[in-house]
């Protein structure tokens, strides 16, 4: 059987764009709209699968434990709301290393999100801020959204889990 999901990028889509990496869990702050629109994803039967590049490792700003600790305080938030997040994907790697198969705008992390989760890329949708994002997710045939950084998304994202459902 398979299944679908809702892909989010993370910085300014799910936390506050910073203008620069956000290196230490005190600086991760959630934006204002993302847990209840975690809620939605989950609420209608999608899985909820975040995305991100996180360059910053690479070039040592901070590390794949100080990431964990980010990502925790995330999860925290959203178990406090009754929200579960199936899986995290992350690219350590920076342009200036070298290039990977894994950033975005490479699809491959999406393509292992599919092939773990059993998902019908045609019922999976990908919300981003950047064109890399959307890039991605058409390589793994995934339908894309743009927002603008930090902007809402709630509303947006409903009217686009009611077209798939219905």
């Amino acid at each position: 059987m398979t299944e679908r999901a809702i892909f989010f990028d993370r910085d300014g889509v799910i936390n506050k764009e910073l203008g620069d990496y956000c290196t230490k869990p005190e600086d991760f702050l959630i934006l204002e709209d993302s847990l209840a629109t975690l809620l939605l994803a989950q609420t209608h039967g999608f899985k909820i699968i975040l995305i991100t590049n996180q360059g910053g490792i690479d070039r040592a700003l901070y590390t794949h434990e100080g990431l964990k600790k980010m990502h925790q305080k995330l999860i925290d938030a959203c178990k406090e709301q009754g929200i579960h997040i199936d899986d995290v994907y992350y690219c350590p790697h920076h342009p200036i290393v070298g290039h990977c198969l894994c950033r975005k705008p490479e699809g491959l992390m999406l393509q292992k999100a599919i092939a773990k989760h059993h998902l019908n890329a045609s019922e999976c949708l990908m919300i981003g801020d950047h064109d890399r994002d959307i890039e991605a997710a058409s390589l793994a045939g995934i339908k894309g959204i743009r927002i603008q950084p930090n902007a809402p998304k709630y509303h947006l994202l409903k009217e686009e889990i009611l077209k798939i459902i219905e």
